[in-house]
């Protein structure tokens, strides 16, 4: 499978979903893949980009430079990998590998609160720039605590992810039992049992790796870390609004970037709040089904905070050119989420270098041929005004 990753037969984000499709059991490739209720707004985020049409400019130099800063820190080309929540269940190095992915290509990492992984690892096995995704999951004491853990472990932003009140209604996990996957019960795993047994370089790793540990990085005062199977329940108790922004102020004294915004009126909200930036999110389509495609949502947010704060996008990025035309809009950078997780899926952190592999290329082929010789001049100048 290796072989087939880093050969020509994974050309394309799309590749690499089928690989991981053939690879993982169903219950697993379907909590990756799936979104919300009717997964509406999952193929609207990938269906508005073909919406847009490039305007390019010709008999220009072919060359380009697609370095640029993201509060700061340099990265190689304009992505940075978004959180997913217990990677380890579709590869046991899971955030780690991912992390080693992300340094290898000069980019940034965020690293999710449900991580498999304890963060103070992730940032060992790594050498780029890394965020925390923060939930409020087992209250403010264990916030605070993995708040501590992030600052002393060297991250340098802190996410505070707005869009999470309860979880989201993801009916393929529902008609595949992944409740019952990730419970104490064993009974209830058993009619699960033949898609692992079809699967089994997957259920051996799984095995070897010791099943499901509980999330190290939320530890619950006098209970120790959280089991996996709470993380829906722990959510409709952790619900954010505008005030905790205060007390988190307190406690990190780096960036804070709020994701999940769609509005203009929410973007000027973060601003006032004193975020340094904003990630333009409807979480993949796995909360809210039905709302704006992030990319349609874009520009609002861009002409909200008027350069004010750095403004970041995530949804349906599934090739370099989604992210030149992100970019077009006014994003500083996009964030990924499936298109690395299919690598991971489809062959580990092979897997994952190759997702960004394939990503950097069209990058750079995208810009060549729309004779734009740096991503600071991208503008929506690039983009035909009768497309969006």
């Amino acid at each position: 499978m290796a072989r087939m990753i880093t050969g020509s037969q994974a050309v394309n984000i799309a590749d690499l979903r089928r690989l991981a499709q053939k690879r993982l059991p169903r219950v697993i490739f379907d909590y990756l893949d799936g979104g919300a209720e009717a997964e509406v707004t999952l193929r609207a985020n990938c269906r508005a980009f073909d919406k847009i049409s490039f305007c390019p400019r010709h008999a220009v130099s072919p060359s380009c430079n697609f370095r640029t800063q993201v509060l700061g820190s340099e990265i190689s080309f304009p992505v940075l990998l978004a959180p997913i929540g217990y990677t380890r269940l579709i590869d046991p190095e899971g955030e780690l590998a991912v992390a080693r992915a992300a340094s290898a290509a000069g980019i940034g990492y965020v690293v999710a609160t449900f991580a498999g992984h304890k963060l103070e690892d992730v940032r060992a096995a790594s050498t780029c720039p890394l965020w925390y995704q923060l939930y409020l999951v087992g209250g403010r004491t264990a916030a605070e605590a993995g708040i501590a853990r992030a600052k002393a472990a060297g991250y340098s932003g802190l996410v505070l992810t707005v869009d999470t009140p309860v979880a989201g209604l993801r009916e393929r996990d529902l008609r595949n039992g992944m409740n019952d996957l990730l419970g104490t019960n064993l009974l209830p795993k058993v009619r699960s049992l033949p898609q692992f047994l079809l699967r089994p370089k997957w259920l051996a790793s799984f095995l070897l790796d010791g099943g499901l540990p509980s999330l190290e990085n939320v530890v619950i005062s006098g209970k120790g870390p959280m089991p996996l199977v709470d993380v829906s329940s722990g959510l409709a108790s952790a619900a954010v609004t505008w005030k905790d922004l205060s007390w988190i102020r307190e406690l990190w004294p780096g960036p804070i970037i709020i994701k999940g915004i769609l509005t203009g009126e929410d973007a000027r909200r973060a601003v006032n709040e004193g975020a340094r930036a904003v990630i333009v999110s409807n979480h993949g389509g796995w909360q809210l089904d039905g709302t704006s495609a992030s990319i349609r949502a874009l520009p609002e947010v861009v002409s909200a905070v008027n350069g004010e704060v750095e403004v970041l996008m995530d949804g349906g990025v599934r090739r370099g050119s989604d992210i030149v035309k992100a970019l077009c809009f006014g994003a500083r950078a996009v964030l990924i989420g499936r298109a690395y997780a299919y690598g991971l899926g489809a062959a580990g952190e092979a897997g994952v270098r190759r997702s960004l592999q394939i990503l950097r290329n069209d990058v750079e082929r995208t810009m060549i041929l729309l004779g734009a010789g740096d991503v600071a001049h991208l503008d929506s100048s690039f983009i035909c005004a009768n497309s969006y």
